[in-house]
């Protein structure tokens, strides 16, 4: 029942967000920025019993791949402004997205190796 739930409230929010942005294309996007799907996440994994140390962790998951996500956006956008189709901007920035990803994750991963020590 809460998967229902939760699932129904996400596609309700996405529902609202694509109307938006049938009108207002870059309110739309700037709605589709803000971290409701984030917040609403946290919520949802709040719910479900999880301590705060948990959601501290998913809080800090979201910022390790906000520079990913941000960049492929941006490789979206400068694709679409270049004639590029939507196919082959999303690939491209996912292709990016893959990489910084990885690096940032290795980056992070050593980071929190090194301070144990």
């Amino acid at each position: 029942m809460h998967f229902l739930v939760k699932v129904i409230v996400s596609a309700l929010i996405i529902g609202v967000i694509t109307e938006v942005a049938k009108h207002f294309s870059t309110i739309g996007g700037f709605i589709a920025a803000l971290p409701l799907m984030s917040l609403l996440s946290l919520f949802w994994i709040s719910f479900e019993g999880r301590n705060k140390q948990e959601l501290s962790q998913f809080a800090l998951g979201v910022l390790y791949g906000f520079p990913a996500s941000a960049l492929l956006l941006f490789i979206v956008y400068i694709g679409l402004k270049n004639s590029f189709t939507l196919s082959t901007s999303v690939l491209l920035g996912i292709g990016v997205w893959c990489i910084v990803f990885g690096v940032s994750f290795l980056l992070v991963k050593n980071y929190f190796k090194l301070r144990r020590n």
